[in-house]
């Protein structure tokens, strides 16, 4: 399901994206909501801190868990620039997030509506909500720019 609008969340996982992109990480930002409220907010540092699982979305549960003090994410809903992969997938199961929007779509790394759609699957216990498209074309741009910068 697609919805062209970008609320407030999506703009700030925006921003996250171009911070990263401007510290040499791969652009993608994150932002987790509770009631409304902004509760965690990420972006990829997986160069700087020399970690494969520094993914936006890995960062910004392990913020949310913290400061709720809790093991799961519940009634929280994930706001990412990027279609996350298997491993982030699999963590937005385990800590049973509500729903999880996402921006630009990752045909060859991502897990949600692409590779092997993970919440589809028989194994995965528990299934968010997706929304996908929010702020499409600007997260699009980010990761086209910044992999086209690498490459020149």
């Amino acid at each position: 399901m697609t919805n062209p609008t970008k609320p407030t969340p999506m703009q700030q996982a925006l921003e996250l994206a171009r911070q990263a992109a401007a510290a040499g990480e791969v652009p993608v930002g994150a932002v987790i909501v509770k009631n409304g409220e902004i509760i965690a907010t990420a972006q990829n540092e997986m160069k700087r801190m020399g970690d494969p699982t520094a993914h936006a979305e890995m960062q910004a549960m392990r913020k949310a868990l913290e400061k709720l003090g809790t093991g799961r994410l519940d009634g929280c809903d994930l706001y990412v620039t990027l279609e996350p992969c298997t491993m982030c997938a699999g963590a937005i199961a385990h800590a049973k997030l509500q729903r999880v929007y996402y921006g630009a779509e990752d045909v060859k790394g991502g897990a949600v509506d692409n590779g092997v759609r993970f919440f589809n699957s028989p194994t995965c216990h528990h299934h968010p909500e997706v929304i996908s498209g929010i702020g499409e074309a600007e997260a699009a741009e980010l990761l086209i720019q910044f992999f086209a910068d690498r490459r020149s």
